[in-house]
């Protein structure tokens, strides 16, 4: 069974043509009619913490998971609406050195500043029933670091985010989709369930759990391309 994993950054109005990974914001109403239709379709979009059983291939049914990157606050905003009114859950990839700030890793690309969710929103993330995940400490390029450094990076944010939600972190992401080996097995040695990746497929329950590929939704990815990427069993693995 091959299933797809969403991802996503902000949902906001799109910025003009031209503006630095304009596509890593979808629209509001894009998003919602993304979801509608895969509703329509008979599928239920779960957080991590409620896929893996079927990307495991423990459960089965017709189901999807939804990932954001970041923990922009417009996705709180403009996405809770949309999953509570199809019943949907979903994980957020929050960076904890920066709850509450916005995405300064960004500045030097020329992407405009956007507000991420502080500790009150991330509260509510959690007791609406979706997933608090964990995206580092600092948002860092986990090659380009020291082992012990990387370590503290995977390990301290699954430590201050449990803190700040009284409940477990086990599911992460790695900033960029940049990792190696060695950052698979600090990911299990931290506690964590599983782990997901920047290259593009379907999950499948002979994948590393610790390396699971996604489905990118850029603001470009028109109705008819969406539900294509989705429900065929042939998403190309690319880096992405």
């Amino acid at each position: 069974m091959s299933i797809p994993i969403l991802t996503y950054h902000q949902i906001d109005t799109v910025p003009p043509h031209g503006a630095p990974f304009r596509g890593l914001t979808v629209g509001p109403a894009q998003f919602r009619q993304q979801m509608a239709w895969l509703h329509r379709f008979g599928y239920r979009g779960l957080s991590m913490r409620e896929l893996m059983p079927y990307v495991r291939g423990t459960a089965t049914g017709k189901v999807f998971g939804i990932t954001f990157d970041d923990g922009f606050r417009n996705v709180h905003r403009h996405a809770l609406p949309v999953l509570a009114e199809f019943g949907f859950s979903a994980t957020n990839y929050f960076v904890s050195g920066e709850i509450g700030g916005s995405n300064i890793w960004d500045a030097g690309n020329g992407v405009a500043a956007a507000p991420l969710m502080n500790a009150a929103e991330i509260r509510e993330w959690g007791r609406l029933g979706h997933e608090v995940g964990a995206h580092t400490v600092d948002h860092v390029h986990l090659p380009a670091l020291s082992q012990s450094e990387a370590r503290r990076q995977i390990a301290a944010c699954k430590a201050d985010l449990e803190d700040l939600i009284a409940a477990p972190v086990t599911a992460f992401c790695y900033p960029y989709g940049e990792q190696r080996p060695a950052h698979r097995e600090m990911a299990r040695e931290a506690g964590y369930d599983n782990a997901t990746l920047t290259q593009r497929g379907l999950a499948r329950a002979d994948d590393d759990p610790f390396g699971l590929p996604r489905v990118h939704v850029h603001c470009g990815t028109n109705l008819f391309r969406f539900l294509q990427k989705c429900l065929t069993r042939h998403e190309d693995r690319r880096r992405g």
